[in-house]
């Protein structure tokens, strides 16, 4: 699972932030990260310590989000 460095608190959220042109990044915590392949992801939040209330699937290129379904 990978997050997106703003701590978006819903997938509408970050679904409008690309909409509107912004730059998210995207990272992998824990050993495997913090850089996320290019390709499909799978991202979640809000982020740790709340409760995840959302997911999605991703496509990344050099770690930035560029389509989320």
């Amino acid at each position: 699972m990978a997050y997106t460095v703003t701590n978006y608190p819903t997938k509408k959220a970050v679904r409008d932030a690309l909409a509107n042109g912004e730059t998210i990044r995207v990272y992998q915590p824990g050993p495997f990260g913090p850089d996320v392949a290019d390709g499909q992801a799978t991202l979640e939040g809000p982020h740790y310590p709340k409760p995840h209330k959302w997911y999605a699937e991703a496509f990344v290129v050099d770690g930035v989000l560029v389509r989320i379904r």
